[in-house]
């Protein structure tokens, strides 16, 4: 290919990111994500190969496995068209985009797992549930936005820095430390959880007529610090159940 091979413009750039959004729409069990990609990333296959047989040879390359978590994807996506461009300038040879893809989309793939379905979507929905009490149906829709707006924003964050840095936005992710962050959004998931609990458990108990519903709310998120302590500290999960048992029957004794 000429190495006067059409720059992608920003247009192009746009649509490819547009798109990606749509990468599981034509999921199949044989490529699975495979043909969401080559959707995504035609319209710069497009322009850098005016040819119609380097074309379609490009995007042949794009239909074999690939599956990865749909957001994070977003970076392979950028670092695809990033070595697509190099392909298309012949300053690297073909197989280099494809080796790209299978090196990247497993690792990103448990990445993304962990932060988005473990740790944010779990930590934005507690957050929402706490102010149900404040919002009512409303926590709904802040759920919605905070939601997407972390998620979309990463996700071109992501696609920028795979555009930029091929290869290297390993390095680049790995700074992101969206390990050390998801454990961050799991602790808030859980203090939000417990403090809706109390609420509930104060709320209900007000309504049943429990003048001890306050106190006992306290003994149960001590009781779940404690028992956090614990395990952390591998202490066995019997003493945590003695514990719960004990808590229940000094509730029973004066409820």
């Amino acid at each position: 290919m000429s190495a006067a091979s059409p720059p992608l413009t920003r247009g192009v750039l746009l649509r490819v990111f547009l798109r990606s959004l749509f990468l599981q729409a034509s999921w199949n069990p044989q490529g699975m994500q495979n043909l969401g990609l080559a959707y995504a990333i035609y319209p710069a296959l497009e322009r850098l190969y005016p040819d119609k047989q380097a074309l379609e040879a490009a995007v042949r390359r794009h239909l074999v496995f690939f599956n990865t978590h749909p957001y994070v994807a977003a970076a392979i996506v950028g670092g695809v068209l990033y070595h697509e461009q190099r392909i298309a300038r012949g300053e690297e040879p073909p197989d280099r985009v494809v080796a790209f893809k299978a090196a990247l989309m497993g690792p990103l793939a448990a990445l993304g797992d962990g932060f988005f379905w473990l740790s944010l979507k779990p930590a934005t929905g507690a957050v929402c549930a706490a102010l149900v009490p404040l919002l009512e149906a409303w926590a709904a829709v802040v759920f919605l936005f905070l939601y997407n707006l972390v998620h979309l924003t990463l996700r071109a964050r992501l696609y920028l820095l795979g555009l930029a840095l091929g290869d290297r936005l390993v390095e680049a992710v790995a700074r992101a430390n969206l390990p050390t962050r998801g454990a961050k959004l799991r602790a808030v998931a859980a203090a939000c959880a417990g403090g809706l609990a109390a609420w509930l458990a104060v709320s209900f108990g007000k309504s049943a007529g429990g003048r001890f519903a306050p106190l006992l709310s306290a003994g149960c998120l001590a009781l779940g610090v404690v028992s956090y302590l614990l395990v952390a500290r591998r202490v066995p999960n019997y003493v945590v159940l003695y514990l719960a048992a004990g808590l229940a029957c000094v509730a029973g004794a004066f409820l």
